[in-house]
């Protein structure tokens, strides 16, 4: 990652047709950082639009829970919208295919575990308050 772990929090929320991952700076005017986790997370989008997966088998190794069903997924059958927050940014994954959503919860999950302190599990109520999206 191009930016630092211990100066983020990772939170992973689980959604009935996926999840969402956001990525926000503990301190808020650290500019430097979140401009990296946006660039970062923008890179992401691009990455797994193209079916490139390989950034978070680099990280987490090849046997991540949910990372083979992932790869395997063609085009189009996971939907991946990026978004500006206050003080970070955000991956929203959609899919109508029940295996994908539910690979993508695995997924989530070992990233909670290999992400240590500095993740956390989301709760869907709390993202769809949206007062944090920057528009």
């Amino acid at each position: 990652m191009p930016f630092s772990l211990k100066a983020t929090t990772h939170y992973f929320t689980r959604t009935k047709d996926g999840g969402v991952q956001r990525v926000i700076v503990k301190d808020a005017s650290d500019a430097q950082q979140i401009a990296l986790v946006r660039e970062h997370l923008r890179a992401i989008q691009q990455q797994f639009r193209n079916g490139d997966f390989s950034g978070p088998t680099h990280i987490h190794g090849q046997a991540m829970p949910g990372l083979a069903e992932l790869k395997a997924a063609k085009p189009g059958q996971i939907e991946i919208e990026y978004k500006d927050v206050h003080a970070g940014a955000e991956l929203i994954y959609r899919s109508a295919d029940k295996m994908l959503v539910n690979a993508l919860h695995e997924w989530f999950d070992a990233q909670l575990s290999d992400h240590g302190p500095n993740a956390k599990a989301g709760h869907e109520h709390h993202h769809n308050a949206r007062d944090m999206t920057m528009q």
